[in-house]
């Protein structure tokens, strides 16, 4: 998967889907009313805004890699 189609193929949807998740995760979270550990969260909005879509993203990009990888033939292909 080393070849740089492979990981535009990775990269490129999991981009698209992580900012549509960001969106409609946040049409219905207020980044404000967020807590760890019964604590409210002591970030800015767009702290959390920036974490959760790199978070989305990375795990898009990971299903997304998984499927590049599960899709490429094996090295001994059984008759």
């Amino acid at each position: 998967m080393g070849d740089l189609k492979h990981w535009m193929w990775v990269v490129w949807p999991a981009f698209l889907l992580a900012g549509v998740l960001e969106m409609l995760v946040f049409a219905f979270v207020d980044p404000g009313d967020l807590q760890w550990n019964g604590q409210p969260l002591a970030w800015s909005r767009a702290a959390v805004y920036t974490v959760s879509f790199f978070v989305f993203w990375g795990a898009t990009a990971a299903s997304s890699a998984l499927t590049v990888l599960l899709s490429q033939p094996g090295d001994q292909e059984q008759t």
